[in-house]
This record gives C-alpha cells, sequence and structure tokens, in this order.
C-alpha cells in the first residue's frame, strides 16, 4: 500500500500596509538604524493599524489568496491549526473565530502556542491528520500580531518585531513529495529568559501589572541568542543528518526570521551556501509564527517539484525543532 505523505499544495501571505523603519524608531528610543541592522539584519517591519483589528484579521487575506490559487472553497476545509503567541481573545480559539470569517462552516480547529517554532509544530502536527487519513485539507495558519505585545519604549525588543500572516494547505500525496521527517523540541526551563510575565493564570490583569508594564513580551537578549544560535542549527543538522541528506542535496534552507546571525549560524552549522538560504527578515523583522510561512509564500515560485526543503525554528519557552520537506508542485 502506498504511503500517504502530507503536502502542501498551495500557500498565502499578508503583511500590512504600514511600514515602521529604523529611522522612525529613532524617534521613539534610543537606537539607531546601524546600529539595529549590524545586530539583527532587520531594516523595517510591518505593522497592523486601525481599531478593532486582530491577528485573524491578518489571516484573512492571506488564506482568501491561499484558496483562490487552489481553486477551492473555504467550506472543503476539515481542519484548521491556527499557530499565534497572539490570539485575538484567550478564548475562545482565534481559530474557532477566523473559520467563522472566511466561511469554513465544515472545519474544526485549535490555536497552538509554541511561540516562534508554531508554525513547524502545526505543519507536523497537521500532517498527522494527513497520513493517517483522517482529513484530506488541513490548513495551517501562522499570524501574529506583535505589536499588540510590545512595548514602544524598550528597545531590546520593540526593533525586533512585527505583524503579518503566512499559511500552507496539507493534502494527501502518493508520489513521495511532502512532510519526510521532523524533530521537535521543548524546554520549559528557558522561560525566565523570553516571556510574557503577566495577563495569564498566574498573574492575571490587575493595575499593579499594567502600571509595571507586564503585559509587554520581555526578553534577555544574550541568552536567547546563545540557545538559539546552538540548537536551532543543531536540530537542522540533525534532521538532515538522520535522512542522509547533505548541503548538496538541499534546495533551500527556510530558518525562522528573528535575528540574521542565527540564520547565518544555521546555514554555517548545516553547510547550506547563503544563495540557498531564505530571508526576508530585512523587510518584516520576526513575525513569530508568521516568519517561516511567509518565507515560503515569498519564494513559491523558485521552488521546483522535488526540491529538498528544510525549515528550521526556535522559539521562547524554549521551544525549537526543524522539518524536512519535499515540495509537491
Amino acid at each position: 500500500m502506498t504511503k500517504i505523505r502530507a503536502a502542501i499544495t498551495a500557500v498565502g501571505g499578508y503583511v500590512p500596509d504600514y511600514v515602521l523603519t529604523n529611522k522612525e524608531l529613532e524617534t521613539m528610543v534610543d537606537t539607531n538604524d546601524e546600529w539595529i541592522t549590524s545586530r539583527t539584519g532587520i531594516k523595517e517591519r510591518r505593522i497592523l493599524k486601525g481599531e478593532g483589528l486582530a491577528t485573524s484579521d491578518l489571516a484573512v487575506p492571506a488564506v482568501k489568496q491561499l484558496l483562490e490559487k487552489r481553486g477551492i472553497g473555504a467550506e472543503e476545509i476539515d481542519l484548521i491549526i491556527f499557530c499565534t503567541t497572539t490570539p485575538d481573545y484567550p478564548f475562545p480559539a482565534t481559530a474557532n473565530l477566523f473559520a467563522d470569517k472566511i466561511g469554513a462552516k465544515n472545519a474544526w480547529g485549535w490555536d497552538l502556542q509554541a511561540a516562534c517554532s508554531g508554525f513547524v509544530f502545526g505543519l507536523t502536527t497537521g500532517a498527522q491528520f494527513i497520513e493517517s487519513g483522517k482529513h484530506t485539507k488541513v490548513l495551517v495558519v501562522g499570524a501574529d500580531k506583535m505589536s499588540a505585545m510590545v512595548d514602544y519604549t524598550d528597545r531590546a525588543t520593540c526593533i525586533l518585531f512585527g505583524d503579518g500572516c503566512g499559511a500552507a494547505l496539507l493534502e494527501p500525496d502518493y508520489e513521495g513529495y511532502g512532510v519526510i521527517d521532523s524533530i521537535l523540541k521543548s524546554d520549559g526551563a528557558g522561560i525566565p529568559y523570553l516571556h510574557q510575565k503577566a495577563g495569564g493564570s498566574l498573574r492575571p490583569a490587575s493595575h499593579a501589572t499594567i502600571d509595571a508594564r507586564q503585559h509587554y513580551a520581555y526578553q534577555e537578549g544574550q541568552a536567547v541568542f546563545k540557545f538559539a544560535v546552538t540548537n536551532m542549527a543543531n536540530v537542522a543538522a540533525e534532521v538532515m543528518e538522520r535522512n542522509n541528506l547533505t548541503a548538496d542535496d538541499i534546495a533551500w534552507l527556510v530558518p525562522h526570521q528573528a535575528n540574521k546571525r542565527i540564520i547565518d549560524a544555521t546555514a554555517s552549522r548545516t553547510g547550506v551556501p547563503a544563495e540557498k538560504v531564505v530571508i526576508n527578515i530585512d523587510r518584516y523583522g520576526n513575525t513569530t509564527n508568521a516568519t517561516i510561512p511567509l518565507c515560503l509564500w515569498e519564494w513559491e515560485s523558485k521552488f521546483k517539484k522535488g526540491d529538498n526543503i528544510i525549515l528550521a525554528a526556535f522559539g521562547g519557552g524554549f521551544t525549537w525543532g526543524s522539518a524536512y520537506l519535499k515540495w509537491a508542485y
């Protein structure tokens, strides 16, 4: 019996119109373009402006574009895995709100929270539903409105993040294309270095937590950088070794876009040359769950059927992982 694999059959993406440049950030905090660019590789990021707009609103245009490309209706989707760190509400799930907005009346779904590794975790999870034969159309969305939880008086974090959404549709494949393998890891000991201090059940919102500015993203940059450089690079190399792949076999490395130096370290560890590394951090910053699917969306026209692609991610908590897929179209 032919093995069913979960292949990406369409991708979509969306970034807001408003461009927040390094020059504008210079007017907000004590920083400058040269400092930001040399340390992160970021020149600008996109911000979702407007009253009443949330993470799900980033996902709607991305997925409508995906469905149009694939030539299917939203009612054909079986399952939605919505990977986000910035849900519209603590509950109900953004996946459900989003399904209603696009008319996915026959889909069930949930939110997946694994910080910046969320899309890789979600893609691997969605693949299981395809491989089991349970579903035939699984939508994996990576979307974040990070501007909603960034402190624009904190120069350590406000330079890093942007808003955006990327999405991928998984369908059955019988020719050997699709998600081949993945290695996913997590370590809760990393919480002190990257987290949101209040807003959950441990420290519910109060005047005290708001006055202490504890509802924003908090990061200890050096600790996170050291862990990410080692672990994201190692897991990408590990998934290649496990599948007997060398750098020559890899068509594209698609790393999480957190910091250009972390991307370079991952490329160096895997031996993949710079011309095979997908990068858009300079224009979008760190869009958290959206970075990898936005890369797939932007580079879609350059991918060829049968290309070996390595995804690699790292996120707060800590979470990290890598997936190996063979492009299907």
